[in-house]
């Protein structure tokens, strides 16, 4: 079929993929060990700002002494302007990483943009294992978050372009951006043990060893992304017919004269016809501006599925975990913080509980609460939804913060210390039950949501837009966090809580009115149901036809005629169709 063969579509739904093979899994689950690479940073960003030598080295503050006063030993630690600005400026890279992305994958593929990605954050990780002084350490992580940027977009991109339908709510869930998923707590799981082995050592190592563990992950994602097809769907888009059905082949695990290989290639190819029929693309600004073309009342317009995806990012940032997990992961900011809710009782976290005294280890402990609960994910995405564990899991979000909001206000008016100590465990219980439900539900859910209802077209834009947004807002909360719950500041303490419940009830809202259910379908499949039907009765919607059906490919076929020259798309190739009788020609 390469080199000049011709391919015909179906007009039966159900074939318009292969069956899923063992590769497809592999596959899918080597390009999600991306992942790992924004856990360990989460991981080990937070351990070391806890660190007694990291201190030191960064505020030129000498150790208190053993007999020193709480209030004394209070005051050592990285002041909160410091905290924000090195947990913030990652994310201002990454936003700016995510937001160029796009353009990137369409011009060089999305295998090398991922490479790509993994050469830039080695050159932060660089600077930043070099770094004995905070400018040095802040440039290090605006380099290293431009490559986490482009990692983080395009991952998203490559998997779901190249998953089977059945399962890429499944594998792009154990990916997930961010803090909660599978690889990402398996990496924050990693930094937080390298931290508590080295966490007592008075040299530059304490700090340095963890960092410059991340090569490793860089070296094993670049070197292995060489070994991996590039996505089919660009080859589409690029013109490149040949290609697409030798990638297509390969990530299917079929032969190139595989039935199943020449009905997905039709449809992917009658699918990008189609779009680009209706939204034609033209110069480079006006190729932009299509994320934002159409009207809001169709959910098929791609200024809606733009909003869709950005404002799921934003929205998931907005639930309030990545706050409990930037206060929480600093181990020494995570004991004043529940010192700081229970500041009128005078009874501090560790002191009143009696179960855990290293701050090292209940990171640990927090960490493992995000891995047991991530893999569930994997199994509900696919058997109920992306939808319904949004509304689910926005619902069981709000319960817990009001919980730990209303229990918190209580405490505070109660001098009991044993009130107390059962208050602060019920507080503890539905934090942790809130991480739970987010980690199962919102974290995973909205990078699936996005990775799926762009059209091809501005796919690769599309996601870049929302990966962009996830790390705007994470910048935020990361920059604001200790200006809401610090004494000197806001003093919010327990009624922050009260703030993400109500922000919770906005992002089910969110999700009844404007998420669609994509699962099972192809992702030609949801351009259709988003023009048939709108997001509340999605769920019921079934495809009674294919593009290719539509197109005229059954009876006329498409020519592949070889690849195309370099720089080629498939806006600036005309596609040669030809009469050809209606069964396949194979070979």
């Amino acid at each position: 079929m390469a080199g000049g063969g011709v391919v015909h579509g179906t007009a039966d739904t159900s074939r318009i993929e292969a069956p899923v093979t063992l590769k497809a899994y592999l596959m899918c689950a080597f390009a999600a060990f991306g992942g790992i690479f924004f856990g360990y940073d989460t991981g080990w960003m937070g351990g070391i700002m806890g660190m007694k030598y990291y201190i030191r080295q960064y505020t030129h503050l000498q150790y208190p002494a053993a007999d020193a006063s709480d209030d004394v030993k209070g005051l050592f630690v990285l002041p909160g302007w410091q905290q924000s600005l090195l947990t913030g400026i990652l994310s201002c890279g990454t936003f700016f990483g995510a937001l160029i992305a796009g353009d990137v994958a369409d011009r060089i593929g999305r295998r090398w943009t991922i490479i790509s990605g993994c050469l830039t954050f080695t050159v932060g990780c660089i600077l930043e294992t070099a770094s004995t002084t905070l400018p040095v350490m802040v440039v290090g992580r605006l380099i290293a978050g431009a490559g986490v940027g482009f990692i983080s977009a395009i991952i998203i991109l490559y998997m779901s372009e190249i998953a089977p339908k059945k399962v890429r709510g499944a594998l792009v869930a154990g990916y997930r951006n961010q803090h909660i998923s599978f690889c990402i707590t398996i990496g924050i799981l990693l930094a937080n043990c390298v931290v508590y082995a080295i966490q007592n050592r008075n040299d530059t190592s304490s700090y340095r060893i963890p960092i410059a563990v991340q090569f490793l992950w860089a070296l094993i994602l670049g070197i292995g992304l060489f070994l991996l097809p590039e996505s089919p769907r660009y080859f589409v888009k690029k013109g490149k017919l040949d290609d697409a059905a030798r990638a297509l082949a390969n990530v299917r695990g079929q032969s190139i004269e595989s039935e199943y290989i020449q009905d997905e290639l039709a449809e992917i190819i009658a699918n990008h016809e189609y779009e680009l029929s209706v939204v034609p693309q033209t110069t480079y600004f006006a190729s932009w501006s299509n994320c934002f073309h159409g009207g809001l009342r169709s959910p098929a317009s791609n200024l809606r599925r733009t909003l869709c995806g950005i404002g799921l990012q934003m929205m998931q940032q907005l639930t309030g975990t990545n706050f409990i997990f930037y206060y929480g992961k600093t181990p020494i900011s995570f004991q004043a913080f529940f010192h700081q809710l229970l500041t009128s009782t005078g009874v501090v976290f560790f002191t009143s509980l009696h179960t855990i005294s290293n701050p090292f280890l209940i990171s640990l402990i927090t960490t493992l609460v995000n891995v047991l609960s991530t893999p569930i994910s994997f199994w509900m995405v696919e058997k109920f939804g992306r939808r319904n564990l949004l509304i689910f899991g926005g619902t069981g979000m709000v319960i817990s913060q009001y919980l730990v909001g209303i229990i918190g206000v209580t405490v505070g008016q109660d001098k009991g210390t044993a009130t107390n100590k059962s208050a602060v465990s019920a507080m503890i219980a539905f934090i942790c039950i809130n991480i739970s439900m987010f980690a199962s539900t919102w974290g995973p859910c909205a990078w699936v949501v996005i990775g799926e209802i762009f059209p091809l077209p501005i796919r690769s834009r599309g996601v870049g837009l929302s990966t962009a947004s996830n790390w705007f807002w994470n910048c935020i909360i990361a920059i604001i966090t200790p200006y809401l719950v610090d004494k000197q500041y806001a003093n919010l303490s327990s009624k922050i809580f009260f703030m993400w419940g109500s922000l919770c009830i906005i992002s089910v809202l969110f999700a009844y009115f404007l998420v669609p259910e994509t699962k099972g379908l192809s992702l030609e499949q949801v351009d259709r149901m988003l023009e048939e039907v709108s997001p509340r009765h999605s769920r019921t919607w079934v495809p009674r036809s294919t593009f290719a059906a539509e197109m005229g490919l059954v009876e006329k076929g498409v020519s592949l005629g070889g690849p195309t020259k370099q720089g080629d798309s498939a806006e600036e190739t005309e596609i040669e169709t030809h009469n050809a009788p209606t069964s396949k020609e194979v070979g």
